[in-house]
């Protein structure tokens, strides 16, 4: 009887793609590792067909994105609590059900691929166990499975459960938003893939080379272009004439250059990776400015160093930029946050950040501040960018610095906004919103400091 078992057992042989993306899965969430350095180089070493790193980035990015809906779901099919179960079992079960819920896999496929992949990862016993799970999972449909949250009368929780989103997060939305319609539309934006966006650099390459491939120019942005193809398969991006960056990201650094056009001196504060430093530093040298680049750590420095196109570049703690002994006309501080304002390019990011966290980062922010402002000349402007529209790191730190220095006084971005761009305006600070304008939540306020005869 025993050999008999022996003769009828088979090895395991879940797919390559599902099997790499458990691999990630496992690493972002258990190791704080980064999807988007993570799978590219995963990618690139796998020698998959075209078609199953499409697969197998939809299914990683989408799981985490949506894991906190999955497990809701899960929840309530399970027989023990799904907070004891094994971590192993719960990431094959999210990758389950995303197939499940969120692509176009037949039942019957999702649920067999994924019992092979919790066989070779997890072991039998605990496979049969996820074999059960999915197995009642695919009896009902997502909207079946999600009524009972719709009862829910807490929007907040309501919502923090059908978006997938932590409810801190979406409180910190109706924060700002005021309107849970519009929160809603903002969590839903949040869901959805971002297109990756193409900035041309000037004197570095043009809008018509871009126009001769098919490319579309952004709304709003003078230097983005949206590609239907592979951004990195073109010349000019692998050449770095011009880089892949988000159209808020351009705004950023086109209006801050705007503002600044009558200064000689910039700065990039917190330059890394160097996106915003690369268009301000190609801006700086088409109306002959000067421009440096400032980033802490070393190994990001030589990443921005590739892309300012032979502008000048520090490697020091911007807290204590004064050790430097200079003084700057325009200096742009694009903070470390929580990053709430590009949940939709950083999936994992919803579920890593805490509320713990904002007193650090809001501590860093304003000492960073307090760092830019200690070399700024008489006349000179800051600007003050965040990639998250929370009070705390928006608002609120303003108020803070004004509070603080009250040498400075707040510029109106009015003026200097495309003509079209609707609903960005806060407190005279830019405020983008993914909902609104389709670009990552971007927030910038650019300080004047009074000259000595104005105070």
């Amino acid at each position: 009887m025993v050999e008999a078992r022996r003769n009828t057992f088979k090895s395991p042989k879940p797919d390559a793609v599902r099997l790499l993306v458990y691999d990630i899965l496992r690493e972002v969430n258990r190791s704080d590792g980064y999807s988007n350095l993570l799978l590219p180089q995963a990618l690139t070493a796998a020698n998959f067909e075209q078609r199953d790193k499409g697969f197998a980035t939809e299914l990683l990015y989408g799981t985490l994105r949506m894991q906190g809906r999955h497990d809701y779901i899960a929840s309530q099919v399970s027989d023990r609590p799904w907070s004891e179960v094994d971590e192993g079992i719960v990431d094959v079960v999210r990758l389950g059900a995303h197939q499940l819920f969120e692509m176009r896999v037949p039942s019957h496929a999702a649920v067999s691929a994924t019992v092979e992949l919790a066989r070779k990862v997890t072991g039998e016993s605990k496979a049969s166990f996820v074999n059960a799970l999915l197995r009642k999972m695919s009896a009902k449909s997502l909207e079946e499975w999600l009524e009972p949250a719709q009862q829910i009368k807490d929007p907040v929780e309501r919502l923090a459960i059908i978006y997938s989103h932590p409810e801190w997060i979406v409180s910190a939305y109706f924060d700002l938003l005021r309107d849970f319609d519009e929160v809603e539309a903002l969590l839903a934006a949040n869901n959805v893939a971002a297109t990756p966006t193409i900035v041309w650099w000037p004197g570095r390459s043009n809008a018509a080379e871009f126009i001769e491939l098919g490319a579309t120019a952004t709304r709003y942005s003078d230097h983005g272009f949206k590609f239907e193809g592979t951004p990195a398969s073109l010349e000019a991006v692998r050449h770095r004439r011009a880089g892949i960056q988000d159209e808020g990201s351009q705004l950023v650094a086109e209006i801050f250059a705007k503002v600044v056009a009558d200064t000689d001196d910039w700065l990039d504060l917190c330059a890394g990776p160097g996106g915003k430093a690369a268009l301000l530093s190609a801006l700086a040298k088409e109306s002959g400015k000067r421009f440096s680049a400032n980033e802490v750590s070393q190994v990001r420095a030589k990443l921005v160093e590739q892309v300012i196109g032979g502008a000048r570049i520090l490697v020091s703690d911007g807290r204590q930029i004064s050790s430097l002994g200079e003084e700057f006309g325009a200096i742009l501080a694009d903070v470390p946050c929580t990053g709430l304002g590009a949940l939709r390019r950083r999936p994992e990011v919803r579920w890593r950040r805490t509320v713990a966290d904002l007193r650090e980062l809001t501590q860093l922010q304003r000492e960073l501040a307090d760092g830019a402002i200690s070399v700024l000349k008489d006349g000179g402007f800051f600007g003050y960018a965040t990639c998250s529209p929370h009070l705390a790191e928006t608002s609120i730190a303003v108020s803070d610095i004004l509070r603080k220095h009250p040498e400075l006084e707040i510029v109106d971005l009015m003026p200097y906004l495309p003509a079209d761009l609707e609903g960005a305006l806060r407190d005279k600070s830019l405020s983008l919103w993914t909902h609104r304008h389709e670009t990552d939540a971007m927030y910038l306020t650019v300080f004047r400091k009074k000259l000595a005869s104005e105070n």
